[in-house]
């Protein structure tokens, strides 16, 4: 019955391990960087709306309290309204207004035109900043989920080793009671039994540490143990011209693409100021006050309404050079973002051309460990062959065995480097994501 639990737990193990895609999906809902990266998209939004209604005007509420030296009329008057009337002239030295107003851009030298498409293109590139966002999370996950995996192959090949020079700790502690073998040959085994537990820990410490920053990465406050993936080195055969004519609309070709756009909107932003600048005024309100002593109805409160259009211009003539300054700093940043898409273009074939040389390299050290392992297993063989029939000393034996284990250790490390070098080739092309 025991047994059968035990299997049955065995059995159920695996569906507890963390899975590659489902770290890799929670990371792109729960992580501090997507979040981040959204919150930016968001942030580009709401400027977008900030800038097209900024088209629209301003409606404001207004008032104030003015006290005079000497008594003033509420509102504008004309002779013939003081001729009508001069009795009902309402005077005051201490004036209240409230009212409403209304002001507009009729005209900004298409600089508010300007303003709208920059924050087009500021939204867009957000969203773009986004996308590389998330491919660089993937790549980063994947390339430290398959260091934890390396790390637990290495750790059962530790595991092997140390049990095997267990084994031979035993054989050789039982020659040495029969008078066999020197005792200095059990010291040796032992020794090297005691380097293998301690490089052993050490592997552990580094699952620990890669592991806790698979969550700090991922916003995964515990993952269990990893869940192997199929790794089959094969050999790599890539073509730079096609890889080139795919990462055409690379994001971060797009990028600096929208970048250069921006910077032609400034151009013609910087020039708006040889433009007149025309915008429209208007008020409504009241104007109140107590009338002051000279006035017949001295100590009454008295209202006007008021209200007013205006269409104000300005243009500046001459300002010494300031609005030159500003369209040339313009110009140059123009220039600046088309060198910076040139460079763009440069670094992602030289990053196209080193992705594949990696993979390339990669899989050539892999074959090349394959064989080194190969023949190390056949060495070690031979020596404990020629070691427990006399033929040799202990240390060719411990010798053969240690470069068994750097050949094992060496063949799982390529494997996974060439992993790596495939996800990142995934992150250069921006494919890392499934869309």
């Amino acid at each position: 019955m025991l047994k059968k639990s035990l299997v049955g737990l065995l059995i159920q193990i695996p569906l507890w391990a963390t899975t590659l895609d489902g770290i890799t999906n929670y990371a792109l809902h729960h992580s501090t960087i997507i979040k981040h990266s959204k919150a930016n998209i968001e942030l580009n939004r709401l400027k977008r709306e900030q800038v097209n209604a900024s088209k629209f005007g301003e409606i404001d509420l207004v008032g104030s309290y003015t006290h005079y030296n000497h008594p003033r009329t509420l509102a504008p008057m004309t002779p013939a309204d003081m001729a009508t009337n001069p009795q009902g002239v309402a005077t005051t030295k201490d004036m209240f207004t409230t009212g409403v107003r209304y002001s507009v851009p009729l005209f900004t030298g298409f600089a508010m035109t300007q303003d709208v498409e920059i924050s087009h293109l500021a939204f867009a590139m957000a969203k773009s900043k986004f996308s590389l966002t998330k491919e660089q999370l993937v790549y980063n996950i994947r390339a430290l989920y398959v260091s934890v995996l390396s790390l637990y192959e290495l750790r059962d090949a530790q595991l092997a080793h140390i049990k095997a020079l267990k084994a031979l700790e035993r054989t050789t502690k039982d020659a040495v009671n029969l008078g066999k073998k020197a005792t200095v040959d059990l010291l040796k085994v032992q020794r090297d039994l005691y380097d293998a537990k301690a490089i052993l820990d050490g592997i552990n410490a580094n699952i620990n540490k890669t592991i806790a920053t698979l969550e700090a990465l991922s916003g995964k406050e515990h993952i269990g143990r990893l869940h192997k993936i199929s790794v089959h080195p094969k050999k790599p055969r890539y073509s730079i011209s096609a890889l080139l004519r795919k990462a055409t609309n690379l994001d971060r070709l797009k990028i600096a693409r929208y970048n250069i756009k921006k910077a032609s909107k400034m151009v013609q932003k910087s020039k708006a100021s040889y433009y007149p600048q025309i915008a429209l005024d208007s008020y409504y309100g009241y104007s109140y006050g107590e009338n002051d002593p000279t006035n017949p109805k001295s100590g009454e409160w008295a209202d006007e309404k008021n209200y007013q259009v205006a269409i104000n211009a300005k243009w500046d003539l001459y300002d010494f050079g300031k609005r030159d300054a500003s369209i040339q700093q313009a110009k140059i940043s123009q220039l600046q973002a088309k060198y910076d898409n040139q460079q763009a273009l440069l670094d992602i074939k030289k990053s196209i051309i080193q992705a594949k040389e990696d993979i390339k390299k990669a899989y050539s050290q892999y074959v090349a460990n394959q064989k080194q392992y190969r023949l190390a297993l056949k060495s070690e063989k031979i020596e404990y062959a020629r070691y427990t029939s006399g033929a040799s000393s202990i240390n060719d034996l411990l010798y053969a065995k240690a470069q068994k284990m750097l050949s094992r250790a060496k063949l799982i490390q390529s494997k996974y480097d060439y992993q790596k070098a495939k996800y990142y080739m995934d992150y250069i092309l921006e494919s890392g994501v499934k869309k």
